[in-house]
């Protein structure tokens, strides 16, 4: 595995390797030690998968508040998508930047989404899946989120808007007041 640290701290991209032959390809996803620099003392507490059909469609933007803020590895295991970390961390020198990497399974990357980042995609091909290991359990009493739209971030995402959840179209907007969250606190 190589790992290349992105312009946002503690934000990186992951490349495996495959080792192809006759049968078809061997590729290692996931690996504690080659990914300890990475992980620190965290543990994967929770796997989870989507599936999304529509190109065009978005997904996000994600995040939980402490005490379940989570580092994510988000990987696409089919089809191809536009997955995006916005840096929402308080003091952080790139707060409110964001960062995008084309996931599919011929990049074999993956994303490493650390705590205070948002996560979100924007689908490019029918039919991605999506694989996410995460450092802490879902906790609906402290997820948050950032509209996808909202100007004080101004992603660019690569395709017009096809679908998105009415819940995720409705996210509050950020304030001028916002200062970003912390990562170490109760919410």
């Amino acid at each position: 595995m190589d790992v290349k640290q992105t312009p946002i701290d503690g934000l990186f991209v992951v490349s495996t390797k495959s080792i192809c032959d006759e049968r078809g390809a061997f590729a290692r996803y996931f690996c504690i030690d080659e990914l300890a620099s990475v992980l620190g003392n965290r543990t994967i507490q929770q796997v989870n998968y989507s599936c999304t059909n529509l190109v065009g469609a978005i997904r996000g933007l994600h995040f939980q508040y402490a005490p379940n803020a989570e580092m994510k590895f988000v990987r696409c295991t089919k089809g191809r998508v536009f997955d995006v970390a916005l840096d929402l961390r308080f003091g952080s020198p790139t707060f409110l930047s964001w960062h995008a990497e084309l996931l599919s399974p011929a990049t074999r990357t993956m994303m490493v989404i650390p705590e205070g980042c948002a996560h979100g995609f924007q689908v490019l091909e029918p039919e991605s899946e999506l694989l996410y290991l995460h450092t802490a359990v879902y906790n609906k009493n402290v997820e948050g989120a950032v509209r996808y739209n909202d100007p004080m971030h101004s992603i660019n995402w690569p395709l017009p808007i096809t679908e998105i959840s009415q819940r995720d179209k409705n996210h509050p907007l950020l304030t001028l007041d916002f200062k970003g969250i912390r990562t170490n606190e109760v919410a």
